[in-house]
């Protein structure tokens, strides 16, 4: 999916953890699916994961979750990765990589939400915790600058769309979230990939995990109200909302973010990620049925 990507199988794995962790070395690797374009994914055992960088870009989010997971854990309302395990680079891989207790769930699928309403309540509880943590020393978000950031991405985005999405309520969507208000207070922490691949189900659809904290940092938080039209169907939206607490110039930039990160994702995994390329339909599909 992406340029300098490693071929890495269960083998590189289980001699990676030999040499760094022998207590672990006779435990059974299994590789996960998962639709994750940064990271592949192997259950080591019955109670951890190994999680390796697949590209150059995402070496950094490495350290950044060794850092900064445990510090955001304790004031979160529901499961976070816990990092128990540093890998380092070698003869045989390039980069850090971490090892992590595993977190039992699923991962929702947008249009087949089991219980909605509860989970659009746990999902904003999980948000609005997350705003409250204070770091004064904590790193800016990967998505927290302005909105118009985004321009001239997702109007490239729409071009090569042309012909295969209504690009013109797109487009007019787009220019009305451009025109919200922008953040004027304080920066506060965001997840900033807070979509149906980060979420963990259990239970009759319970929020039992939130995962992949790569992105996280300070800025606008409006970001994490993706959500809202990546997964929760509309009939909940506003109890979302009103979880979150976000203002009418917030979830309008929000709104904005959502068919973002669609827009700018669809043509690029539309052969190579068709998990990815389906959601961002999705979403799209959600923001136009919404109005100007």
């Amino acid at each position: 999916m992406r340029d300098g990507e490693l071929d890495i199988g269960a083998p590189l794995v289980e001699r990676l953890v030999v040499r760094r962790f022998p207590a672990w070395a006779g435990l059974p690797v299994t590789r996960l699916r998962s639709s994750g374009t940064e990271n592949a994914m192997f259950r080591l055992g019955p109670e951890l994961v190994v999680r390796l960088p697949r590209h150059p870009g995402a070496v950094a989010d490495v350290t950044h979750e060794r850092d900064w997971l445990p510090r955001l854990a304790p004031g979160l309302p529901v499961a976070v990765p816990e990092p128990v395990g540093s890998g380092e680079p070698d003869d045989g891989f390039p980069w850090p990589w971490s090892v992590y207790r595993w977190l039992d769930g699923a991962n929702p699928v947008a249009g087949a939400v089991e219980e909605p309403e509860q989970l659009a309540k746990e999902l904003g509880a999980f948000v609005a915790a997350l705003r409250r943590t204070a770091t004064p020393d904590a790193p800016r978000s990967y998505r927290g600058g302005p909105l118009a950031g985004q321009d001239a991405e997702t109007r490239d985005a729409l071009a090569q769309l042309a012909g295969r999405i209504d690009t013109a309520g797109a487009t007019a969507r787009w220019e009305r979230a451009l025109a919200a208000p922008v953040h004027t207070g304080p920066p506060v922490w965001a997840h900033a990939d807070l979509s149906p691949g980060n979420v963990l189900v259990s239970g009759g659809g319970r929020l039992s995990a939130v995962i992949d904290f790569g992105c996280a940092g300070v800025g606008d938080p409006a970001v994490d109200l993706i959500v809202a039209w990546n997964l929760l169907p509309a009939s909940v939206r506003g109890v979302f909302r009103d979880a979150v607490g976000a203002d009418d110039a917030e979830w309008a930039r929000g709104r904005g973010w959502a068919l973002s990160i669609a827009l700018v994702q669809l043509p690029y995994y539309w052969r190579t990620n068709p998990v990815l390329a389906e959601n961002a339909r999705h979403t799209i599909g959600e923001v136009l049925a919404e109005g100007v």
